[in-house]
């Protein structure tokens, strides 16, 4: 075969792949999960029968947040004597600690640990120690509405569920320094969709929940827990993850750009990584699960290297009418996302225009994450997230 035949075949094939992990998933997801899906109901059941729940709040140097985190604790609505709150401190160096223990009284309990090891070894080593039949996870930088632990908690009646995720609402503090924002609401209307499919990926990290007797260790360079607890103890028990759209809390999106790839980019590791464990819901014996695995999952981890081919390909056959416009509309596609990152953020068509940045950072930030796989460069510790008024 004549190597431009091969490139016209990259680059339709690569076209469709792309087109169809960002624009026609969404579409086809939707249109599956109307045909054949349903939303799942919380079973029935005495509301004066609630298990005692364990909220684990890992934290490094979170001093800045962990106060208001607290103070959202203790004020959530669950009987009293039924909820325990554990900060697990993995090697704090600034306030976190005492911040803490300044509310042992109000029920918060202080796992400090003195060396820095990560996120996923302050998991594994504080979750033996909690006393609850369900562990609430949750981020020191996360506020919870009152009510969200009870209709988390109301699905474990039935012995079928797992985990339950609730809905995570990004709040842009500057009033619209990046789109974070629109990006979430997208991905917010496929989880939806995969919820009715009962295929469902993961959680949201900052408001999930899981029974204590299903998790599993997880390797200390996890970085993505939130997508590898919840499907690790699907893969090991078939039991079922449901999402919960009136579970709500709140989390203030990067300040700025810089924060935001380099946390995109250490999640793209995390995702890569997660595929070692992982891998075996691409068997079909995993139904919808198998099927939105591979087109949530894997062509979004591929996008970065489908994006790099296709303009190669354009590139290769730019002698030909239809694939020199194709290459134009690459190139101009780039350019206005070098541009658009500079725009400010109303009207709300540069809003728009903005998110050419997002989608163009975001399989940048994939690309790095994918070096720093191969080359096991990313590390398990993790650093806070730069927090409005404050430098990253």
């Amino acid at each position: 075969m004549e190597a431009l035949t091969i490139a016209v075949l990259l680059f339709w094939a690569c076209a469709a792949l792309i087109f169809y992990a960002y624009l026609g998933y969404p579409i086809v997801i939707w249109a599956l999960s109307r045909v054949f899906g349903r939303p799942p109901t919380p079973p029935a059941g005495d509301d004066g029968e609630w298990p005692l729940v364990s909220l684990l709040i890992p934290a490094f140097n979170e001093e800045v947040v962990l106060g208001d985190r607290l103070q959202n604790a203790v004020a959530m609505d669950y009987p009293v004597g039924k909820l325990e709150i554990v900060v697990g401190s993995d090697g704090s160096t600034d306030a976190t600690a005492a911040i803490a223990r300044a509310y042992a009284g109000r029920g918060v309990r202080l796992m400090e640990y003195d060396l820095r090891r990560g996120k996923a070894t302050i998991l594994n080593e504080s979750m033996p120690e909690l006393s609850g039949e369900i562990v609430l996870m949750s981020d020191a930088n996360t506020l919870i509405d009152p009510a969200a632990l009870r209709k988390l908690v109301r699905w474990f009646r039935d012995p079928t569920v797992g985990a339950v995720c609730g809905r995570l609402l990004l709040i842009d503090p500057a009033e619209g320094r990046n789109v974070d924002g629109l990006y979430w609401k997208y991905e917010t209307f496929i989880k939806q969709c995969e919820n009715r499919l009962g295929a469902l990926l993961g959680a949201n990290g900052g408001i999930y929940a899981i029974r204590k007797a299903l998790y599993s260790p997880i390797p200390a360079t996890t970085t993505v827990d939130d997508l590898v607890i919840p499907l690790r103890a699907k893969l090991e028990t078939g039991c079922r993850i449901v999402y919960e759209a009136d579970a709500i809390a709140r989390e203030e999106t990067a300040p700025d750009i810089n924060g935001e790839f380099r946390r995109r980019a250490r999640n793209g590791t995390g995702d890569l990584r997660s595929l070692e464990i992982l891998w075996p819901l691409l068997n079909p014996i995993w139904g919808w699960t198998t099927f939105t695995f591979f087109s949530h999952k894997i062509l979004r981890l591929a996008c970065p290297f489908l994006l790099l081919i296709l303009l190669g390909c354009s590139l290769l056959l730019s002698d030909r009418p239809l694939y020199q416009a194709a290459l134009i509309g690459q190139v101009g596609f780039y350019l206005v996302s070098v541009l658009a990152g500079h725009l400010p953020p109303r009207p709300w068509a540069f809003r728009f225009l903005r998110l050419t940045t997002m989608f163009v950072g975001m399989n940048l930030a994939l690309m790095v994450g994918f070096w720093r796989w191969i080359w096991g460069t990313q590390k398990g510790t993790w650093r806070p997230t730069g927090r409005h008024g404050q430098r990253a």
